[in-house]
């Protein structure tokens, strides 16, 4: 499910070619309507020895400013019965009146995001390189955020100019004497150095203050960032262990007198269930969450009194030991700003520390049947207008849901019209020659949902949903593999970084195998079913491959994806996208789903 990032290149830009448009868990406790009075000091004019602050967060918004569409728009909930039910959520028109609402009675309440705000963002924000979504996040009040590995999509230099202002270098300002002002909250890094001075490339932490209360906040990205964006989104870049970093500055913070800390991680697990309000301390702490937050949540210093995690996009509120074996505080709130997290940490004022063993916290579900935000209205309606020239441009037609984001099948519909989109248009021996495509599940970041967005009219695809399906613009190469080093891409796919949590490649029509989940490692694709067009992959012969950019340099743990050679570079994984789309379907003769019968899984 986590992201994998690559690049918007400015350049590239859509924009550029029309630049003259003008769990609920056992912890989990209702939350406390007002700032509870607790202990001593009743006293005239003595302030309560501890008060109650409320901290709100979410992560992984990435730029979706309007509700998402389709399946991926849904939050699971677990029904009384054990049914499971869908709830359509997210949009900022509702996660800002849930915020505003959480916030009401309690005169100590801090907003806090866990990264990945932006970047692979739907048009309406990708368009304008997510200045929209910048102005939101100011709108709705949020006081703090860690860097994201997707805050890297296009560069240090393009992240600083998000966080301080200034038009694009390159495309200018989007709207008549506006200039864009920057995040009114700090972006947080502090285990992002520059390679020549070793400096952190932003702050480290921040320290939240009220009527003498201080927070301190550190915020971090995953250390594997390198590995899942592109090279020149990272450039002169050092990425540090997590929990050396948090560690470091919990220390320094401890020394100023801020005795009360919450770490801020761009990374995170994977909970046994996907419903959000699945108990993940059953049957003991911590006990329905694994994956890589566990062990930095384990070694990360008792100093640290909660952890907002995020990059997995799952929605999780569970207590994992700290290091002295105390219960701590470890919550994600989906994606797409779906949820967000509400937790109550009990101010000491005499200590200056959080009271670990009253921190409670709790998921809800951001339901679009509340009121919406009126200025976040007004906020859509103002980037739409300017989007709309080329947003609402049909490409193609469907004739149902095309699944990509919101499948959770190894093979995704919407992942083999990708694919067998990229082979049709480097197929052509002047285009590269490619005999098979390989796509990144990731880079899949939404699906084609049949209901019209606009007044486009019910199954037409307008080029704004096929951006935010394929929204990195990303440029395509064909390169000359072995079938031995094909082999062991798709082995790549189950073993090494990628055992834990499998990275499926969606791959092109013709090529067929099965993939054995009751195995383990590399054993999982078995090699002898791997066939291209009803012939056994031969070790010895040289293929054309088509991929992506990403791809080709290795990403996401395919080193052997890295290895081709005789390169070609084609097209925009967009635009051949968009072609596809406008070859293979009319008015009269939509595009159907695909079948999903190339890998055949064993469970």
């Amino acid at each position: 499910m986590s992201a994998t990032p690559q690049k918007n290149r400015a350049t590239r830009r859509v924009l550029a070619a029309a630049a003259g448009l003008a769990t609920v868990g056992a912890l989990v406790a209702a939350m406390p309507a007002g700032a509870q009075d607790r202990g001593h000091g009743h006293g005239h004019g003595h302030k309560p020895r501890t008060v109650d602050v409320q901290l709100l967060s979410f992560n992984d918004l990435h730029g979706n400013l309007e509700p998402p569409a389709g399946s991926a728009g849904n939050v699971s909930e677990t029904q009384p019965d054990g049914t499971v039910k869908a709830i359509p959520a997210g949009g900022v028109e509702y996660l800002a009146t849930s915020l505003r609402t959480a916030r009401k009675g309690n005169p100590y309440s801090v907003t806090a995001a866990g990264g990945d705000m932006v970047g692979a963002s739907p048009l309406l924000s990708g368009l304008f390189h997510d200045e929209p979504t910048i102005e939101a996040l100011n709108g709705l009040d949020l006081d703090v955020t860690a860097v994201g590995n997707h805050e890297f999509d296009e560069g240090a230099a393009e992240l600083a100019r998000l966080q301080n202002g200034g038009c694009h270098p390159v495309e200018g300002c989007y709207e008549k004497g506006k200039k864009f002002k920057g995040a009114d909250f700090p972006y947080l890094a502090a285990n992002v150095t520059k390679e020549k001075t070793g400096r952190p490339l932003l702050k480290p932490y921040t320290v939240w203050k009220k009527n003498g209360v201080k927070i301190g906040f550190i915020g971090v990205t995953l250390e594997g960032t390198p590995d899942i964006v592109t090279a020149n989104g990272v450039k002169g870049l050092k990425f540090h262990d997590e929990v050396e970093t948090i560690n470091k500055y919990a220390r320094e913070l401890d020394r100023k007198g801020v005795k009360s800390i919450v770490a801020l991680i761009h990374e995170g697990g994977a909970p046994a269930s996907t419903s959000y309000n699945y108990d993940c301390d059953s049957p003991g702490a911590g006990d329905g969450i694994s994956g890589p937050i566990v062990d930095i949540a384990k070694g990360i210093t008792p100093k640290v009194d909660a952890l907002v995690t995020g990059h997995t996009h799952q929605a999780y509120v569970c207590t994992v030991p700290d290091p002295s074996g105390k219960p701590r505080m470890v919550t994600s709130a989906s994606s797409f700003g779906k949820l967000y997290t509400d937790t109550t940490l009990t101010y000491d004022r005499r200590t200056k520390d959080i009271v670990r063993t009253s921190v409670k916290s709790a998921n809800h579900v951001v339901t679009r049947d509340q009121a919406k935000a009126t200025d976040m209205t007004r906020l859509i309606d103002r980037w739409n207008k300017l989007a709309a020239p080329i947003a609402s441009k049909p490409q193609g037609w469907i004739s149902a849901d095309i699944n990509g984001r919101g499948s959770t099948a190894p093979e995704k519909p919407l992942g083999n019209v990708i694919a067998d989109a990229q082979l049709e248009g480097l197929a052509p021996a002047d285009k590269g020659g490619a005999e098979v495509a390989f796509m990144n599940p990731g880079g899949i970041r939404a699906d084609l949902v049949h209901k019209a967005s606009g007044g486009e009219g019910d199954g037409v695809v307008t080029y704004g949903e096929a951006f935010t399906v394929q929204p990195f613009t990303n440029m395509m190469n064909v390169v000359d593999l072995t079938g031995a080093q094909l082999v062991i891409a798709l082995q790549q796919q189950v073993s090494g970084g990628n055992e834990a949590s499998p990275k499926i490649l969606q791959v092109s029509k013709g090529l067929t195998y099965t993939l054995d989940l009751t195995k383990s490692g590399a054993d999982r694709v078995v090699a002898g079913t791997i066939k291209l067009n009803g012939e056994a992959i031969d070790p010895a012969r040289t293929y054309r491959v088509a991929m992506n950019e990403f791809l080709a340099g290795g990403g996401d743990g395919f080193a052997a994806l890295g290895e081709g050679t005789n390169k070609l570079v084609g097209a925009s994984d967009l635009d051949l996208f968009n072609a596809y789309l406008a070859a293979h379907s009319t008015a009269a003769a939509p595009l159907a789903p695909p079948a999903t019968d190339r890998i055949t899984v064993i469970q």
